[in-house]
C-alpha cells in the first residue's frame, strides 16, 4: 500500500514539524495526539496530518495557550464531530 511510505517515525515527524522529540513525546502522553500507526516492533509511525497537528499545538502554544487548554479544546471539537445523538 502507498500510505504506508508516507509515514515517518517520531524524530523525522518531530523535524517537519519543527518541534524537539521530546516535545513530541509529550504531546503523546498528554494526548494531544495519536500516532497514524504503531508497528509490531512499538515505532511510533505519523502522517502527514498527524504533522500538520502538531504544528498546530506548536503554534497554539506559543500565542499563550497551556497544553491542558490545547487538549480540552481537541476533545471539544471530537465531541462537537459526534453530535448531540452519540450523547
Amino acid at each position: 500500500m502507498d500510505d504506508k511510505k508516507d509515514l515517518v517515525p517520531i524524530g523525522e515527524a518531530a523535524k517537519k514539524a519543527g518541534v524537539s522529540r521530546q516535545s513530541l513525546q509529550y504531546y503523546l502522553m498528554l494526548g494531544l495526539l495519536e500516532p497514524a500507526e504503531i508497528t509490531e516492533t512499538a515505532r511510533r509511525l505519523f502522517d502527514e496530518k498527524a504533522i500538520e497537528r502538531i504544528k498546530l499545538i506548536k503554534r497554539l502554544n506559543k500565542s499563550d495557550y497551556p497544553l491542558r487548554a490545547i487538549r480540552e479544546l481537541f476533545l471539544e471539537g471530537q465531541k462537537d464531530l459526534k453530535g448531540p445523538e452519540c450523547e
